[in-house]
């Protein structure tokens, strides 16, 4: 199987090989593409030395399968270039999330899904596939009528020069500005652009993508993104409006039995998620559970998880994975 790596010196794509390798994805030959400004630049990858090559030459190879993260209007213009000649494309820009045609899949909650119909399947955004999975469960049982997400998100979310402001502005030293204000000692209400009714890019990705994913267009969500000086993971403040009534023991069992989360909820010995413990690995963290006393059937909860991992690259090799295990792909 030909597997092409789109976007291969990003920080997602850095993180998809790493993926690769540690999970061993089969392949028989790997395409490392970039933009033309990185095209002959050698990246060594398993004690080998690869040559990236140009979008047009990964399409003249025809790869079996691509994992795209390379922004929105690349996917948009070659993602259909790609499977027009019988390439899978897992992407993971907000290219095809909200395109009716195209599947939106965090493998956990809706793998099942996917069929050998699907050419281009959209990757969730970060924020999105955390929140997901720790309240499906919750959706499942007991039916969850409205939510308030409120995020915390890791400059990672936005890319390495984000990173980089970030670390000149902690030096006290002056750098090129991606943020319209300083984020050191900073937290900015904005991730993404403003849209015409108030809200960010970001803010309504949580929304529409949380219904699609859940299949529920009646859920009542509303959420706020904030950028925040923080390198590890994205963190969110959930409050959940039930339908049923719940015990809380129930909700703890219920979310300790499901894969991909842990819960970490002592805080009478400071035991909760954050975004140190979640750097690097693929859990959901959840914690801070507590019934929430205003409203009845409502319930609080904090959602940590490394945006770069599950977030991003791990989603998206777990559902090449899946492609794999149902034979829709063949390695």
């Amino acid at each position: 199987m030909r597997l092409a790596i789109v976007g291969c010196t990003g920080m997602v794509g850095r993180v998809m090989l790493e993926l690769i390798e540690e999970r061993d994805f089969p392949y028989s030959e790997l395409l490392l593409v970039a933009s033309e400004r990185s095209v002959g630049k050698k990246i060594t990858f398993r004690n080998q030395t690869y040559h990236i090559i140009s979008l047009e030459q990964a399409v003249e190879k025809k790869p079996d399968l691509a994992l795209f993260s390379a922004g929105g209007n690349i996917s948009k213009q070659w993602a259909p270039k790609f499977s027009e000649m019988g390439c899978r494309v897992i992407d993971n820009s907000s290219a095809w999330r909200m395109d009716a045609s195209k599947k939106l899949i965090v493998p956990e909650i809706n793998g099942p899904l996917l069929t050998k119909e699907d050419f281009i399947i959209a990757n969730p955004n970060c924020s999105t596939i955390q929140l997901v999975m720790a309240i499906w469960p919750i959706h499942q049982k007991y039916t969850i009528q409205r939510m308030i997400v409120s995020t915390y998100q890791s400059v990672t979310g936005t890319g390495q020069a984000a990173v980089h402001q970030l670390q000149q502005e902690f030096l006290g030293q002056e750098s090129e500005k991606v943020y319209p204000h300083p984020i050191h000692q900073n937290a900015i209400p904005q991730c993404d652009d403003f849209l015409e009714n108030g809200y960010t890019k970001e803010e309504m990705k949580i929304i529409n993508e949380t219904r699609k994913i859940l299949s529920d267009p009646s859920i009542s969500i509303t959420s706020t993104a904030v950028r925040i000086p923080v390198i590890g993971g994205h963190s969110e403040s959930v409050n959940l409006e039930l339908n049923d009534d719940f015990e809380l023991s129930e909700i703890k069992t219920l979310l300790s039995q499901t894969p991909g989360v842990l819960v970490l909820d002592n805080p009478t010995k400071y035991e909760y998620p954050m975004p140190l413990m979640a750097h690097g690995n693929d859990l959901v963290y959840v914690g801070r559970l507590r019934r929430d006393f205003s409203k009845s059937n409502s319930l609080n909860m904090w959602i940590v998880s490394d945006n770069l991992r599950k977030g991003a690259a791990t989603n998206t090799v777990q559902i090449a994975e899946w492609l794999l295990k149902k034979g829709i792909l063949e390695s």
